[in-house]
């Protein structure tokens, strides 16, 4: 098992920034990417980024190429969200997710399906 803890949410305005932590625990070791999505009220929950946990390779969706950033610690216990010059589409409950899956592919990843564990969300709101 893989817990996820998201922190770091809050009400912010157009053009701020905000970073969101999701902290892991439990088998750790059995993680091979971690990922963040969002959901905004009435919509579905879609991808924003990810990362593999080995080597270097980083995907953001377009909404936020450019924008956002992920990172982790070196204890790798850590995975960050940087969020830069937030917009109103922005909005939404974000979630933190980690798979165990090894995939070929890369288009894998952005896929909702490929995640095994998920964070309880934090709320980030954009206000123009």
């Amino acid at each position: 098992q893989v817990q996820l803890v998201e922190s770091g949410g809050g009400l912010v305005q157009t053009g701020d920034s905000l970073r969101l932590s999701c902290v892991i625990s439990g088998r750790t070791w059995t993680a091979t990417a971690m990922a963040w999505f969002r959901q905004a009220p009435g919509k579905e929950r879609e991808f924003v980024a990810a990362m593999m946990l080995s080597g270097s390779s980083i995907f953001y969706s377009n909404a936020v190429k450019g924008r956002f950033s992920v990172s982790r610690t070196s204890a790798k216990t850590t995975v960050n969200l940087q969020m830069n010059s937030l917009k109103p589409e922005d909005t939404a409950t974000y979630y933190c997710a980690a798979s165990v899956q090894q995939y070929q592919s890369a288009n894998y990843y952005y896929a909702e399906s490929t995640y095994d564990y998920w964070g309880q969300g934090t709320q980030v709101t954009v206000s123009s």
